[in-house]
């Protein structure tokens, strides 16, 4: 499950703001910020966030779980590049 502080950092990590995100993802700006917010993409539908989410990583974008074994939280990174 994404968190918000996932989707603010992919989308920082791509350069990109709310509108491109929302027009990437077809979905409303207003739907981002509500996903970016303390309310968080788990209010949102799961239509709305996998199409976020599949945005994203089509971008080049990673989604990190949490990893119990490290203690690390869930994260992102960019995919590397095939240049």
């Amino acid at each position: 499950m994404l968190i918000a502080a996932q989707i603010r950092a992919a989308r920082a990590l791509l350069g990109w703001n709310g509108a491109a995100l929302a027009e990437a993802a077809g979905v409303s700006l207003q739907t981002i910020r509500r996903m970016e917010s303390e309310v968080g993409p788990g209010r949102s539908s799961a239509a709305n966030v996998g199409a976020v989410q599949r945005a994203l990583e089509a971008a080049g974008v990673t989604f990190l779980d949490a990893d119990e074994t490290t203690a690390t939280g869930p994260g992102v990174r960019l995919k590397q590049s095939r240049d």
